[in-house]
């Protein structure tokens, strides 16, 4: 038997790593996460098996497995894919939650066969606290339940470090001495660290922070199978680990961002106009069409607005109508236009736009001086020159050179700004006009007009 449960883990390895690599592209990412979703299923069957389970544990298992089907069940086939992310966030906060529980468990057991083991399961409940309460707070915070700005308070770094070092001391004293009070202050504190260490990160921050607490999950769940000896615990986390790593270190890079400077907070603190000069000149609606109508070649440059409204398919309507009319149509991608990566890619797959017309950030902005317009829908920090000005918050961050098309029409919802809340120079520019309203409802008018013209 127990050459069958570790040939099934040897088989769920294989198949996560696959799962993985084939999420890589959006046309096969579908079949990635079936691949990886069944490995999972294979290990979790094959646990099952184990003296352990059929003694003690199984009515438990079936019980929770049940449970926690029928929740992710229902909440999948609710969620939005607008609010993806923080579908994302919370239940990646479930898997650090549940690292740390079973972390707890082992403590309270004391049941170690050695000090080492002992050390990576301590570690692997740090980890998995601070990823629970941190991905909760990511969530509230994508959610609205609260303010997406920074929240800061004097001597706050200071505060946070020495809640880390009480944490940290604790853990260490637990190695000889795992009485139930200093189990209980030890996950008290790396609870409390995982909700100050999120508190003063801002919305604009939010994409690295998740990617950054899914890497935590898996390094705790990877620690704590290093702990029991569950193989498919050690490949899963190590996977995860390692993805979650890269993925974050990506996101800051797309960001221009140091991940030092992403965890110690403040970004996302409301700037003033300032230095912005112009005013805002509008566009009406049969204009923007004529414009888009006679060009040759247009660039759409979606964003979280976008995605707001649920104006995708529209936006794909509006582009049938202006290819069948022998205009040239891309979408520009920025690696964060959406509120994580791929975001935006996967709602205009599910509106039907061809994989090849989405064009990456560094492809696309060599075309940007060759369009007769750029349609900027729901971006903002993502488009903003103020990326090459010294002594902005964005300075530094790679962004879609839009202002350098010939035209550029931004439908936005109101004159608010982007996640940084920073003013975007780009609106002001000079062959900047702005078409204001809801995104769904001004992408259909403007397919009605166009239709319209000869």
């Amino acid at each position: 038997m127990e050459t069958i449960i570790q040939a099934v883990y040897f088989l769920t390895a294989f198949l996560f790593i696959t799962g993985l690599r084939r999420m890589a592209s959006p046309a096969t990412a579908k079949s990635g996460i079936v691949w990886a979703g069944g490995a999972m299923v294979a290990a979790t069957l094959v646990t099952f098996l184990s003296p352990t389970s059929l003694s003690t544990n199984l009515v438990l298992m079936i019980v929770a497995i049940a449970i926690g089907t029928g929740v992710a069940w229902v909440a999948a086939k609710r969620v939005q894919m607008t609010d993806m992310p923080q579908m994302v966030a919370i239940y990646n906060g479930m898997g650090g939650g549940a690292a740390a529980s079973i972390a707890a468990v082992e403590l309270l057991r004391s049941d170690f066969e050695s000090g080492g083991l002992m050390a990576l399961a301590i570690l692997g409940g740090l980890i998995g606290s601070v990823s629970f309460t941190g991905s909760l707070i990511a969530f509230a915070k994508l959610q609205g339940l609260m303010s997406s700005r920074p929240i800061q308070f004097p001597l706050q770094r200071t505060i946070n470090l020495a809640v880390l070092a009480i944490a940290v001391v604790i853990g260490a004293i637990l190695l000889g001495n795992d009485a139930l009070g200093l189990i209980f202050l030890f996950f008290l504190a790396a609870l409390a660290f995982g909700v100050m260490m999120t508190l003063p990160i801002g919305g604009g921050d939010m994409p690295v922070v998740i990617s950054l607490y899914n890497a935590f999950t898996g390094l705790a769940v990877g620690f704590e199978g290093f702990a029991i000896g569950n193989p498919a615990l050690i490949v899963a986390g190590t996977v995860v680990g390692a993805a979650g790593t890269l993925l974050t270190l990506l996101m800051a890079k797309a960001m221009n961002r140091s991940l030092w400077s992403v965890l110690v907070g403040g970004f996302g603190v409301e700037q003033t106009a300032g230095e912005v000069q112009g005013n805002l000149k509008p566009i009406d609606l049969e204009d923007a069409a004529v414009m888009l109508g006679y060009a040759q070649k247009v660039i759409f440059v979606p964003g979280y607005g976008m995605a707001v409204a649920q104006a995708q398919h529209k936006l794909r309507e509006l582009a049938d109508v202006l290819e069948a009319k022998g205009v040239e149509v891309k979408y520009a991608i920025h690696p964060v236009a959406g509120r994580m990566p791929g975001h935006m890619n996967v709602l205009l797959a599910e509106a039907g736009v061809p994989y090849e017309k989405l064009y990456d950030l560094e492809d696309i902005n060599p075309e940007f001086p060759q369009a007769d317009v750029a349609v900027v829908i729901g971006a903002n920090d993502v488009v903003n020159p103020a990326a090459h000005r010294q002594g902005s918050p964005l300075y530094g961050m790679p962004i879609l050179e839009v202002g350098q098309a010939k035209n550029v029409i931004v439908i936005k919802r109101g004159q608010g700004k982007g996640f940084a809340g920073v003013e975007n120079e780009l609106f002001y520019a000079d062959n900047t006009r702005m078409l204001y309203g809801d995104a769904q409802s001004v992408l259909g008018q403007l397919v009605q007009s166009l239709k319209k013209l000869s």
